[in-house]
């Protein structure tokens, strides 16, 4: 009998709380659901791009094309090579002499600047050491800024150096 006046007692206490919530709990009042006409008016009153001091326009992050320069370091500390790599979308421009110019800008207009986020710092990586060298990446793809230092230290920058192989070279180690 105890058990079942308990039961009946938690019950009641729950649908006593809930039936103070109400139906408009959380819910915006009438009065804030519609913007006042200050706010709309001076969200429409937002400042537009203006142009820079030559009389043109920055060009928008979107449109903007992919350049890079790698420093390669051999023995992980002097740059022993540089190339660059200028895109148009997934083609190569100008004089890009990375490895295999069409393949980079291919992946870079695929993936775009992700390829060179920071790693999470709590991956777990295999202790894997394929080699010293290192390959530190600079410039913009897609407009957005990267600098980025690639290395074969650890199973996880191998697969990072491996997934921009077409940029950085074969990720062929020697220690």
């Amino acid at each position: 009998m105890f058990r079942s006046l308990r039961g009946l007692l938690v019950l009641g206490v729950a649908a006593l709380a809930l039936s103070a919530c109400g139906d408009s709990a959380g819910a915006p009042s009438a009065d804030s659901a519609s913007p006042s006409a200050s706010s709309s008016a001076s969200s429409s009153a937002s400042p537009s791009a203006s142009p820079s001091a030559g009389g043109t326009t920055a060009p928008d992050a979107s449109s903007a094309g992919t350049s890079l320069t790698v420093e390669y370091r051999q023995d992980g500390e002097t740059t022993s090579a540089t190339w660059t790599l200028q895109c148009d979308g997934a083609t190569p421009v100008g004089s890009s002499d990375a490895p295999d110019p069409a393949a980079a800008c291919a992946g870079l207009a695929e993936q775009g600047s992700a390829l060179f986020a920071a790693p999470d710092a709590n991956l777990m990586c295999t202790q894997i050491i394929k080699g010293q060298q290192r390959a530190h990446v600079t410039g913009t793809v897609n407009g957005e800024a990267v600098d980025r230092t690639f290395s074969l230290r650890d199973g996880c920058e191998i697969g990072r150096w491996e997934s921009l192989t077409a940029l950085l070279g074969p990720a062929e180690g020697n220690l």
